[in-house]
């Protein structure tokens, strides 16, 4: 398995989603991360950026033409100007082992399992909903995507999954995440089946991994009211250190652009290659702020780690 963190942001930061953006495109990441076979753990959806956090299987055996029919289904419910084919002759020609359901075989395949892939997707397709629906024409985001490989050490994969969690608190919006919808943890804790199954990944049930959104013992009190952000990153700036519950309250760019997240032998196996090709080796960074354990990243944010 491997892991990533995934962002976009809108053209110059815009705040185009509303309520509805928000819950159009937490539909389309669900439909197109099915189709393409990636498990989303969760995710947040704010007014001008997203995060999504992944599980992306190793390459199997051939997806059945069976599976491969019902994820066509999945993204393509109805003929489109793009995919004017339906399911059902995608399903006889896969029977019929015809050279154009082999060729439509591949292209599709060739898609799944790839968060290259499924992120060019995913923004086509709402750029498309959104551009339509505004009457507007041009681009919606403003780069390609940012990405964080993440080590599937169950500390890493809990410390990202928290800090894309507590978006809407860092944002001010809510005291708890529970509370803002457009997020794969108050999915979940709505009762979502499919919510659950991505933040299993990281505890056996929503109850143990609002443990760590709170702190592992705190009573759930400490990190919502003992400290404000703002003395929060007066601390940070002083140097000190603050319980990683409570700083993932604040922006950790070592989150978003470290490159790599996860223990020194992990960051350093996969700068090996980067390592070949400058003067300077490259080595794996450490982790100000809180203590951080056993984790590392594979780039230096060296102003402004935290906002």
């Amino acid at each position: 398995m491997c892991y990533f963190h995934l962002m976009s942001r809108t053209v110059n930061g815009e705040a185009w989603f509303g309520e509805l953006e928000k819950e159009v495109f937490r539909k389309m990441i669900r439909q197109v991360a099915d189709f393409s076979g990636i498990n989303v753990i969760t995710y947040a959806v704010m007014k001008n950026h997203f995060h999504l956090f992944v599980e992306v299987p190793e390459k199997s055996s051939e997806i059945s033409d069976e599976e491969l029919v019902r994820r066509f289904r999945v993204l393509y419910p109805q003929p489109t100007p793009w995919m004017p084919a339906k399911a059902e002759v995608l399903a006889w020609h896969l029977r019929e082992n015809t050279g154009e359901g082999q060729s439509l075989r591949r292209s599709l395949t060739r898609r799944m399992g790839d968060v290259s892939e499924l992120m060019k997707t995913l923004k086509q397709r709402f750029s498309m909903w959104f551009n339509r629906s505004r009457e507007r024409f041009g681009p919606v985001w403003a780069d390609r995507f940012k990405s964080v490989l993440v080590e599937g050490d169950l500390d890493a994969l809990r410390t990202v999954a928290a800090y894309i969690d507590l978006n809407a608190v860092r944002a001010g919006l809510v005291s708890d995440p529970k509370d803002y919808r457009f997020s794969g943890y108050a999915e979940a804790v709505a009762g979502s089946e499919v919510a659950r199954a991505g933040l299993s990944v990281l505890d056996r049930n929503v109850a143990g991994y609002r443990m760590t959104l709170f702190g592992s013992g705190s009573g759930e009190k400490l990190e919502k009211e003992a400290i404000s952000r703002e003395k929060a990153l007066e601390v940070l700036d002083r140097g000190g250190k603050l319980p990683l519950s409570m700083l993932l309250r604040c922006k950790v760019r070592y989150l978003t652009e470290g490159k790599v997240l996860g223990s020194a032998a992990f960051v350093a196996e996969h700068l090996a290659r980067e390592k070949a090709l400058r003067k300077n080796p490259v080595v794996p960074k450490s982790m100000q702020g809180a203590d951080w354990g056993d984790l590392t990243v594979g780039k230096a944010c060296r102003r402004n780690r935290f906002g």
